[in-house]
C-alpha cells in the first residue's frame, strides 16, 4: 500500500506547501502502477508538499482517497493508462496523464498541477481549458489511446449480455424445444422454456445498446451513456430506417463513438453559470441523443437499407452460378457482421428458398456456427493470447456455436475487428464452399450442428465436416493474425530439463537449487536467477527468461508464458527506465506464482521512455486464479525497491547468484 507522504515541514520550492492527491493505474496493475506512486511520493517530499496516492492495481484500489481528503486537496494528479472515474474530483484542479509520466517526470507533474484545469462533472475541463494528457474522456492518458480504451470498455460490458443471452437461448432450445415433422425446432408458447428463451432474447437485444453506450461512456463519461445506448438500439432496429435488418455490432460501434464525441463537443460550449447544473443531466443527454438518433435514421440508415436491398438482388443473380462459388459468397456474408445487414441478407436469402432450394440454406447453415466455434477453439489452442474473461467467453461461444448462435463471436470481433472478422470470413467461406460442393441440404431456417442432430440436414457427414474444417480455419487464422500483431518471436531457446536427482543450473556459474529462505517470499530462488542473459533483443530475452522460469518446475507451457508476456508488452512496454524491465503476465501456463531475475551487461532495448537499456530484468508469471493477493503486494514492493539507486547498484555488483539472492532478501 502506498502511504501518505509525511515529509519534514519546510518551505515548498515554489510557494506554500500544497496538499495533493494522486491516482495511479496501468492496464495490468502491477509494476507501473506502484512505481508511479512511489515516484510521486518521493518527488512531493523533495519539493516540500504533502501527497497521498491511491493505487488501482490488480489487487484493487489501495490507499483510497477519502471525501474529506478530496475536499482539502489543492490539486489531483491522475497518472493512468486506463479509465479512472474523475467525478469525485469535481471542482478540483485535475491533471490527467499517462502512467509513464508519473514514473519519469513526477516533479514536473507536481508543478503543472498548480495550473491544471478545474474539472466539472459533465463538463470536462473548466475555465482552465482542456484536460491535459491522454484525451478528454475519463481519466487516463497515454497507453493505447482513447479509441482503443473506449472500444475495450464497451466490449467488457457487453460480454456478460452475450454470454447470458446466448446460453439461455441455447439451453431453452435444447431442453424445451420440440422437433417438428419438417425438422424444425419449436418451443411451445406459454411454456416454462419459452419464458427462458424470451429472457435470453432480451439479453441479446440489450447487448448492442450496451456496447454502444459504454463506448460512449469511456469517451465522455456519464452524460454520454444515454445517447450511446439509445443510439445503439436505433442502430440495431432496422425498422426505424426501413431496413429488414439492423446494423448490428458494427452500427453500435459507430453510434458509440458518435455519441461520445458529440457529447465532448457539447461540453466545450460555454454556457451561463446558472445553466451548468442541468447540463449533464438534461441538456447534454437530450441534445446528444436527438443528434445521434436522427443522424443514424436519416443519414446512416438509408445506405444500410440500400445495401440490404441490393445485396438480396445480387444474390438472386448468383443462384445459377457454381455451388462452391455461391457457398463462398454466402459464407463470407454470414461471417462478416454476425447479425448485421450483410449477415441477415445472406440468412434471409437462404431462408426464403428453404422449400424450393434447400441446398442454399445448407450453405448458410454450415457457415452460421463457424465464427463462435472458431473463436472458442482459438482460446483453447493459444490460451496465453487471451485474457481470462476472453477464455470464459470462448467456452460460452463453443456452446452457442453448437446451437447456431453466430452472435457468440461478437465480443471477439468487436475487440479485434481487423484480425477476427477476416478469420471468421475465411472459415465461413470454407464451410460454405464445402457444403455447396457436397450439396448439403437444410430444411429449416437455422444453422449449427443442432439442426443435424434434429434431422433437418441432408448429407450430415459432409455438413459436420464443413463446419469442423471452417472452425479450424477460423481458429488458426485468428491466432496467426494475433501473433503477427505481436513482436516477432525468434526460435525458442533450449529449456533446461534437469535429470532426476540432479540440481538445476541457476546461472552462468551454477547456483544452489534453492535460494535463502524468504527471498521474494519464496517466488524466486537459485533456479530462477541467471547472472548474465545471452539474449541481446527483447523478444529473445523474454524467451530466455521464460525458460528460466521453467527451471522452477512451476511452468506447464513455456510457449504459453511467452505468448502471455508478449501480449502484455503490446499494451505498453514493461521497460520502466532506470535500466529496469519487469515483463509480467497472468497465465494458466504456470501452476504457482514464480519470479525470475537476470542481468544484462550490455543492456537490452526495452522501449523505456528514459531511453535506458534494461540491465536488471525480472519476469513475473502468476496463474489467472492465483489464490490470495500476497504475491501482488510483493511485486509492488519490488517495484518500489528498485527505485533505490543503492539497491540497484548492489544487484549489478553482486559477484554470484548467492550474492544476488542475499540482496533480493531485502524484498521480503
Amino acid at each position: 500500500m502506498t502511504p501518505s507522504a509525511d515529509p519534514p515541514v519546510r518551505p515548498a520550492s515554489s510557494g506554500r506547501r500544497l496538499k495533493l492527491l494522486a491516482v495511479t493505474a496501468c492496464p495490468t496493475g502491477i509494476a507501473h502502477t506502484y512505481m508511479a506512486a512511489e515516484k510521486l511520493v518521493q518527488a512531493a517530499e523533495a519539493l516540500g508538499h504533502d501527497i497521498k496516492v491511491e493505487t488501482q492495481g490488480s489487487i484493487g484500489a489501495e490507499n483510497v482517497l477519502s471525501d474529506a481528503e478530496v475536499r482539502q486537496a489543492d490539486g489531483v494528479i491522475i497518472a493512468a493508462d486506463k479509465d479512472v472515474d474523475r467525478s469525485r474530483f469535481a471542482g478540483k484542479r485535475v491533471l490527467s496523464v499517462g502512467v509513464a509520466e508519473g514514473i519519469h517526470h513526477p516533479e514536473q507533474l507536481i508543478e503543472r498541477v498548480r495550473d491544471a484545469p478545474v474539472y466539472e462533472v459533465g463538463g470536462g475541463a473548466g475555465a482552465g481549458g482542456a484536460v491535459v494528457g491522454g484525451g478528454e474522456g475519463r481519466g487516463g492518458g497515454g497507453g493505447r489511446g482513447v479509441v482503443y480504451r473506449a472500444l475495450m470498455n464497451g466490449v467488457s460490458y457487453m460480454i456478460p449480455f452475450v454470454v447470458v443471452g446466448g446460453l439461455l437461448i441455447a439451453v431453452s432450445l435444447a431442453l424445451g424445444g420440440h422437433p417438428q415433422p419438417d425438422g424444425g425446432l419449436v418451443i411451445p408458447e406459454g411454456s416454462f422454456w419459452k419464458h427462458v428463451f424470451d429472457i435470453g432474447d432480451i439479453g441479446f437485444k440489450l447487448m448492442i445498446p450496451v456496447l454502444s453506450g459504454y463506448i460512449a461512456y469511456a469517451i465522455a463519461d456519464r452524460p454520454a451513456l444515454v445517447p450511446g445506448m439509445i443510439g445503439g438500439w436505433i442502430a440495431n432496429t432496422g425498422a426505424l430506417y426501413d431496413s429488414e435488418s439492423g446494423a448490428g455490432f458494427i452500427g453500435a460501434i459507430v453510434t458509440g463513438f458518435l455519441a461520445g464525441y458529440v457529447v465532448l463537443w457539447i461540453k466545450r460550449v460555454r454556457v451561463p453559470k446558472f445553466v451548468r447544473p442541468v447540463m449533464p443531466i438534461i441538456v447534454i443527454p437530450v441534445l446528444a441523443t436527438s443528434v445521434v438518433g436522427l443522424f443514424f435514421i436519416y443519414v446512416l440508415g438509408r445506405p444500410i437499407a440500400w445495401v440490404f436491398e441490393h445485396l438480396t438482388d445480387w444474390l438472386s443473380g448468383l443462384t445459377g452460378a457454381s455451388s462452391a462459388g455461391l457457398g463462398v459468397v454466402l459464407g463470407l456474408m454470414i461471417a462478416f457482421d454476425m447479425g448485421g445487414p450483410v449477415n441477415k441478407t445472406a440468412f434471409l436469402f437462404g431462408a426464403g428458398l428453404v422449400s424450393r432450394n434447400p441446398e442454399i440454406m445448407g450453405m448458410c447453415a454450415a457457415a452460421i456456427p463457424v465464427p463462435p466455434l472458431g473463436q472458442g477453439l482459438a482460446t483453447v489452442l493459444r490460451r496465453g493470447m487471451f485474457s481470462d474473461q476472453e477464455r470464459e467467453t470462448g467456452l460460452a461461444a463453443l456452446f452457442m456455436g453448437f446451437f447456431g448462435i453466430t452472435e457468440g463471436a461478437i465480443p471477439f470481433a468487436a475487440a479485434r475487428p481487423a484480425r477476427v472478422i477476416p478469420a471468421n470470413m475465411a472459415g465461413g467461406a470454407v464451410a460454405g464452399a464445402i457444403a455447396g460442393l457436397a450439396e448439403v441440404t437444410d430444411s429449416v431456417p437455422h444453422g449449427g450442428p443442432i439442426v443435424a442432430v434434429l434431422g433437418a440436414v441432408g448429407g450430415v457427414p459432409m455438413y459436420l465436416t464443413a463446419i469442423a474444417i471452417g472452425m479450424v480455419v477460423t481458429a488458426l487464422t485468428t491466432v496467426t493474425l494475433m501473433a503477427l500483431g505481436a513482436p516477432a518471436v525468434p526460435a525458442p531457446l533450449p529449456v533446461p530439463r534437469p535429470a532426476a536427482g540432479a540440481r538445476p543450473p541457476g546461472g552462468a556459474q551454477g547456483a544452489p537449487a534453492a535460494g535463502p529462505p524468504g527471498a521474494l517470499s519464496g517466488y524466486l530462488d537459485g533456479r530462477t536467477v541467471r547472472q548474465e542473459l545471452a539474449a541481446g533483443r527483447k523478444e529473445e530475452a523474454i524467451r530466455e527468461m521464460a525458460g528460466l522460469l521453467a527451471a522452477s518446475g512451476k511452468v506447464t507451457d513455456v510457449e504459453g508464458v511467452v505468448g502471455a508476456v508478449l501480449a502484455r508488452e503490446e499494451l505498453g512496454t514493461t521497460g520502466l527506465g532506470e535500466e529496469i524491465a519487469i515483463p509480467h503476465a497472468k497465465t494458466d501456463a504456470v501452476t504457482e506464482p514464480v519470479v525470475a531475475f537476470a542481468r544484462s551487461a550490455e543492456g537490452i532495448e526495452w522501449g523505456a521512455l528514459d531511453g535506458t537499456r534494461a540491465r536488471l530484468v525480472f519476469m513475473i508469471a502468476v496463474p489467472e486464479a492465483a489464490a490470495g493477493e500476497e504475491h501482488l503486494r510483493i511485486l509492488a514492493l519490488l517495484a518500489r525497491k528498485l527505485l533505490d539507486a543503492d539497491f540497484r547498484g548492489r544487484l549489478l555488483a553482486a559477484p554470484d547468484v548467492e550474492a544476488v539472492l542475499r540482496v533480493l532478501e531485502e524484498v521480503a
